[in-house]
């Protein structure tokens, strides 16, 4: 009896355990004027106390005068992702709350950083032939992280959960609302799993349940969100055309800056296109984009290879792999060459997979998704958010992947829910409207002059020609020289307004091509031509020719221009 109550008095006094120390640093980023940032520090392995490691965060506190006590800590996806270049867009959706971004552990913000420059180089090299060898580089990416001495069995979801809870008491607040997107949906359900007392509420934007087989259903994913543009057919043609002839496009090497050929199969075409329909402005231009590939226009292909260099430069791969080779691992190969490439990383690197884990919350959560997210589609992404306890779904039409980054709508959502978690408002309607092929003139110059304006040179001339046409045929009665040069004035101006519209409306729209309107428009500069050869002819032995002349020679290489390299 005695010794009972002394091991009961020894509980009821035994120390709580300090929590893990802070350290202030710059931030790395622009941030929020009076936000600070610093460092967790915590054990690279909790299961093996001994090297500590530093997770990157960011507290932009609230100035607001009717604060609300418990912040909302947001982390990014991927894994590899940063979070800390967003508290100012976190800022201004929750100005009532003190706003917190952490970063994973390994990530671009914490020490160490897991990059890895050698897979990142090797999976670039997918599109070169030969294809490089992702094992290979895989195992000296590790050899160099492992010399620095970092062990990769501490990085994967349960960590991460558990410096999320560790911040928490770090800095002391009592509770706090969580929110995760794609992969960070897995961490921040297993935190607030760990954490029940210290989370009011839960936002999973993009939710990717652990019951989910993130490798098993990629292919599947995609082609269901091909069936749901109503596309597929059509990408099948395309993507069986290009496998038994491949296509070649230049694009840039993110790593050297320089340009290479880039080999593009139909198999590679559908792996970049997967990413691409995260965007929801891509999903809704697919349906003009895959017809115009699958009647040849290849020269589309430009936009999408040069997607890929940014794609490779988002994550520090070596955190991104450590976790999946931890918690997915892929087993079996697939059409998809990223999910090949994380396989053959997978195999040469050999980590111990994770123990499965079933992480649930009694804290009220909404999850959200997008009607045509391809990664973490709404038909795995529902069910699993029924079977949480205090969970509400909301399914947002004609948006993609990570929601609140693209949609008011998605924030006013999420914005309503952490200030009431009782209610959920009803969702909008598509933010952007669905392109059909009839709605555009495929032609790459509007992508190319976005990188090269001065390739618009020749539609600069004519339009000053047209204005100085106009408005000399104008003052001097000359009706043809008028008359021509207002049609080519009121050509340029549609055709600038049109793109302007299209813009405004959907910028990824113009990697396609112009508004179908341009269609009818061309036909004033065409008048504009013939005007002007008028004039030219009907002032022959009267007046000065050379000013005529060169207004129909402008008028006629304009044309030529627009006909060879527009359209």
């Amino acid at each position: 009896m005695i010794t009972r109550v002394a091991l009961a008095l020894a509980m009821i006094f035994q120390p709580v355990p300090a929590p893990p120390p802070l350290e202030a640093t710059t931030c790395p980023v622009a941030v929020p004027r009076g936000t600070k940032c610093g460092f967790l520090v915590v054990p690279e392995r909790r299961d093996a106390p001994g090297r500590t490691i530093k997770v990157g965060y960011a507290v932009s506190p609230s100035i607001a005068r009717g604060r609300k006590p418990d912040p909302i800590v947001y982390t990014s996806g991927g894994p590899g992702s940063s979070s800390i270049q967003l508290t100012g867009f976190l800022r201004q959706m929750f100005p009532d709350r003190d706003v917190i971004a952490l970063e994973q552990r390994g990530s671009r913000y914490s020490q160490p950083s897991l990059g890895c420059p050698e897979t990142v180089k090797a999976m670039l090299d997918q599109l070169r032939t030969p294809r490089g060898d992702i094992g290979a580089a895989a195992t000296a990416c590790r050899t160099r992280l492992e010399e620095q001495g970092v062990d990769l069995r501490g990085y994967r979801t349960a960590e991460i959960a558990a410096d999320v809870v560790a911040l928490r008491q770090a800095l002391g607040y009592p509770s706090w609302n969580l929110f995760g997107v794609s992969y960070s949906t897995r961490s921040m359900l297993e935190a607030a799993a760990a954490d029940p007392t210290g989370v009011r509420s839960v936002v999973l934007d993009s939710f990717l349940p652990e019951s989910v087989s993130w490798y098993g259903d990629a292919a599947a994913n995609f082609t269901a969100t091909l069936d749901k543009l109503g596309v597929r057919d059509r990408f099948e043609v395309m993507a069986r055309r290009l496998n038994s002839r491949p296509a070649f496009v230049e694009t840039t090497d993110p790593q050297l800056g320089t340009r290479f050929k880039a080999t593009l199969t139909g198999d590679d075409v559908a792996t970049i296109l997967a990413e691409g329909l995260h965007d929801p402005q891509v999903s809704a231009v697919a349906p003009a984009l895959i017809d115009a590939l699958a009647d040849g226009h290849y020269e589309l292909l430009q936009p999408l290879a040069d997607a890929v260099g940014g794609g490779l430069t988002s994550h520090e791969f070596g955190l991104y792999h450590a976790v999946q080779c931890q918690d997915e691992r892929p087993t079996a190969k697939s059409t998809l060459f990223t999910v090949n490439a994380d396989k053959a990383v997978c195999d040469a690197w050999n980590l111990p997979a994770s123990p499965p884990v079933n992480a649930t919350t009694q804290a009220p959560v909404l999850v959200l998704g997008g009607e045509f997210d391809p990664t973490t589609p709404t038909r795995t992404s529902r069910p699993a958010a029924e079977l949480l306890p205090h969970a509400r779904f909301v399914e947002l039409p004609g948006l993609s992947h990570a929601v609140f980054l693209s949609s008011q709508c998605a924030r006013q959502t999420i914005i309503a829910f952490v200030g009431d978690t009782s209610s959920v408002s009803a969702p909008c309607g598509p933010v952007y409207r669905r392109f059909s092929p009839s709605d555009l003139v495929v032609s790459q110059a509007p992508y190319q002059a976005q990188t090269s304006p001065w390739l618009l040179a020749p539609f600069a001339l004519f339009a000053l020609v047209s204005i100085v046409q106009f408005v000399v045929g104008a003052m001097r009665g000359r009706a043809l020289t008028a008359f021509g040069g207002l049609a080519g004035t009121a050509f340029c101006g549609l055709v600038v307004q049109e793109v302007w519209r299209l813009a405004g409306e959907n910028e990824v729209a113009l990697a396609v091509g112009l508004p179908a309107s341009v269609g009818w428009i061309q036909w004033l500069a065409v008048g504009s031509d013939v005007l002007t050869l008028a004039a030219l002819v009907k002032a022959a032995g009267k007046i000065r020719l050379w000013p005529f002349a060169v207004a129909a020679v402008v008028a006629d290489g304009f044309l030529v221009w627009w006909w060879t390299w527009v359209l």
